[in-house]
């Protein structure tokens, strides 16, 4: 089978999995999202099997599963529309499809540019502030105390960082440097998670201003790693980020 013919079959197979999540008991739920999740990335080893090294089983192929979890969680949210629903699962297929085609655009591109990777580079930010919005809207939704927000943040983020750092060098490896960038940038989310527990904002607005501030920290850690990081460019991320803060609090409603 060819390897766009594995992309599509993964990604229709995975859409199934994800509708049949939703027949799932309310008791069951997360175990199944859970479930979806490790045949997701038994899915996506699959599908990426050819070019795979070994250290790509933690920089590439987590991030396909990871995206079906964030939705796994999320699709329980939806009204009961069967058209919402429908939507949303058609909306998955595509996305799945289209990580499994950035993946594969980072599995091949290793030791040389492809003309094609700066579209990868897009899409899988893109899908990392994605899946990044609906776990922590996820979290955040379950109420749970302030250090397990801060926890299950950082968990849920670090392997999304961890990727979306080593793709923009692509080295047989994941060195020491991608290393503690992912750390320090997980640090901080977990403590932004922890403070923003203490205030009355709606789950989608503590998911929004981490998701806006991932981007803002990703967008000055790629430049960096690109050795691209002039002034210029920091002061303008240093600009949103403070836009964003002051949005933020003036703006969004309380719950």
């Amino acid at each position: 089978m060819r390897r766009r013919e594995k992309f599509v079959v993964t990604s229709v197979l995975l859409s199934l999995g994800l509708l049949g999540v939703q027949y799932v008991s309310l008791e069951l739920r997360y175990w199944a999202v859970g479930l979806l999740f490790l045949v997701s990335y038994l899915m996506s080893a699959w599908a990426l099997a050819d070019d795979l090294l070994p250290h790509e089983w933690l920089t590439v192929v987590p991030f396909p599963a990871l995206y079906a979890a964030a939705v796994g969680l999320f699709y329980f949210l939806l009204p009961e529309s069967m058209a919402s629903k429908f939507i949303i699962l058609g909306v998955f297929g595509v996305g799945m499809y289209a990580l499994f085609l950035t993946s594969n655009i980072y599995s091949v591109a290793k030791g040389r540019t492809i003309q094609l990777l700066h579209a990868a580079y897009a899409i899988g930010l893109l899908f990392t502030l994605l899946t990044s919005l609906l776990f922590t809207n996820t979290v955040f939704g379950l109420k749970l105390p302030f250090y397990l927000n801060g926890l299950l943040v950082g968990l849920l983020h670090f392997p999304l960082v961890l990727m979306s750092l080593w793709s923009i060098k692509l080295e047989n490896y994941i060195s020491g440097e991608i290393l503690a960038l992912s750390g320090a940038l997980t640090l901080f989310l977990i403590e932004l998670a922890l403070i923003l527990s203490f205030y009355p904002f709606s789950e989608w607005n503590v998911a929004l201003f981490i998701m806006a501030f991932l981007y803002v920290s990703l967008g000055i850690l790629h430049n960096f790693l690109k050795e691209r990081l002039f002034e210029n460019t920091l002061r303008e991320y240093s600009l949103v980020a403070v836009f964003v803060t002051i949005m933020f609090v003036i703006l969004f409603p309380y719950k």
